[in-house]
């Protein structure tokens, strides 16, 4: 099995979680953030992967360093997970609506971390926390998993339903670029370090 477990404690989070890249979308999630359970839930179910996640952060203070050190946690697990990449798709996409949204997002496990995240189109506040935490989310996630990470916001009028639409993609685009569906390693350079 394609899983690794992963926990992080310093003085702002202590988390613990366990992916699995060939599981059946099923997840634990409970980070004290209600938003956040929802769109990792949705995330994991898109994905077709199994995920148990813990996370106790400092939310006195704000959201914040929960989210961005989810993402670490999330991102060193997926690069554990999927090893030596042999064989996985490692280039996908998926565009997904959510009523009047519609997000795409474009993945390549290349192993060269980058981000391209416009949130324009985002209200300032979704869920009572500020739009920037998903940003470093994404960013802590796309560095961490060695990934390079395109997630656009094509249209949309409500906060939730736009980011709702970007996890399902971002989930569907991860569970096709981490298909194993090729001979391998899909680099002409011959490794996806």
């Amino acid at each position: 099995m394609r899983q690794a477990t992963v926990a992080r404690t310093t003085k702002e989070t202590d988390i613990k979680l366990t992916l699995n890249l060939d599981g059946e979308g099923t997840a634990n999630v409970d980070t004290g953030i209600g938003f956040a359970d929802h769109m990792l839930t949705l995330w994991a179910f898109w994905a077709g992967f199994d995920l148990d996640l813990t996370c106790r952060g400092d939310l006195e203070i704000d959201t914040h360093h929960s989210l961005e050190d989810i993402g670490l946690c999330l991102g060193q697990a997926l690069a554990e997970a999927l090893g030596d990449k042999r064989g996985i798709n490692r280039v996908a996409s998926a565009k997904v609506p959510m009523d009047e949204a519609l997000a795409e997002v474009v993945v390549d496990l290349s192993g060269r971390p980058y981000i391209v995240y416009d949130d324009a189109l985002l209200p300032d506040f979704i869920a009572g926390d500020e739009k920037d935490v998903w940003r470093e989310f994404l960013k802590s996630l796309a560095y961490k998993a060695g990934m390079n990470l395109h997630v656009k916001f094509e249209y949309g009028l409500n906060g939730h339903h736009l980011l709702e639409a970007a996890f399902k993609a971002l989930g569907l685009a991860l569970a096709r670029a981490a298909a194993v569906g090729r001979k391998g390693v899909s680099s002409t350079k011959g490794s996806l370090d």
